[in-house]
């Protein structure tokens, strides 16, 4: 859905384009929360990616400190 500078932001879906000030206010307000959702998986997926880095390190670095067989 991205808009240039002079463009109104729009909406496809099968195929249809909306203009999103168009749409009922029902739908702009879900359209809205679809927007929010996607930020928050955004978020989640970069904090997941730091966790599973964080987790590598830590089993490296103890593994580094077991004694060796």
């Amino acid at each position: 859905m991205p808009a240039t500078k002079n463009e109104e932001p729009t909406l496809t879906h099968n195929g249809k384009t909306y203009n999103v000030s168009e749409l009922p206010e029902a739908a702009q307000k879900q359209l809205m929360n679809v927007k929010i959702a996607e930020s928050e998986i955004r978020r989640l997926q970069m904090q997941l990616a730091i966790a599973q880095t964080a987790h590598n390190a830590y089993q490296q670095a103890l593994i580094e400190i077991l004694p060796a067989e």
